[in-house]
């Protein structure tokens, strides 16, 4: 199976493993460490990077080539939007609707989620295109896991803060491409000097290096 989509399942095991500490149902309605977030609706966005994959999955393709993926983050209109903006609002609304049901409901409906695409990626042809009809754009397979791998990696960290547990630890396989993407990201955005420094010369470094 492609690495990919080898690092996505095991990214997919780490956030459906903090989702059912006890401490997310505890804090259910607490707020999160997200602006406008509760810690329910950041579980339920972690568990959109899970969920929604299927789904995907089984959406028909049109003709035509795929975007990059780098091309895909520039298309994106909630990079550098406020959270006040429609793109965040319905991202929030989105995820509190998919925890709608509970802290019960969304680990069962993870765990089968991760059930499935653990038959179904390595089933998947090398070459794999994917329509993500909310674009709407094509992106290879692969590249599609490795921005659903990245916010599975960034959320659990949001929800592991929130709730005052440990951030869980990924295996480098896994981490290696989040960081490659998110350094390029940054470097898009602010240029190769500044990451750079932020990363080797603290003296010189710019204030942010964010990626988004």
């Amino acid at each position: 199976m492609h690495p990919i989509r080898t690092a996505y399942l095991t990214a997919a095991c780490s956030a459906a493993a903090l989702l059912a500490d006890p401490a997310v149902a505890k804090q259910w309605d607490a707020p999160s460490a997200l602006a406008e977030f509760r810690i329910g609706g950041l579980a339920g966005h972690l568990a959109f990077q899970i969920l929604a994959v299927p789904t995907v999955l089984a959406e028909p393709v049109p003709p035509g080539e795929p975007i990059g993926l780098l091309d895909h983050y520039a298309r994106g209109t909630w990079i550098g939007a406020s959270v006040d903006d429609e793109v965040n609002v319905g991202i929030r609304r989105s995820g509190e609707r998919i925890a709608a049901d509970g802290p019960e409901a969304l680990l069962a409906a993870v765990g089968a989620a991760v059930d499935e695409l653990a038959v179904a990626l390595p089933a998947e042809p090398d070459g794999r295109v994917v329509h993500l009809a909310r674009g709407p754009w094509s992106l290879a397979l692969d590249d599609y896991l490795t921005t659903r791998l990245m916010e599975l990696a960034v959320h659990s960290d949001d929800l592991a803060f929130s709730l005052g547990v440990p951030t869980p630890e990924l295996p480098a396989d896994v981490l290696d491409p989040v960081l490659a993407l998110l350094a390029r990201l940054a470097v898009r955005r602010h240029g190769q000097p500044a990451v750079l420094r932020a990363l080797s010369r603290a003296e010189r470094a710019p204030a942010s290096v964010t990626a988004f």
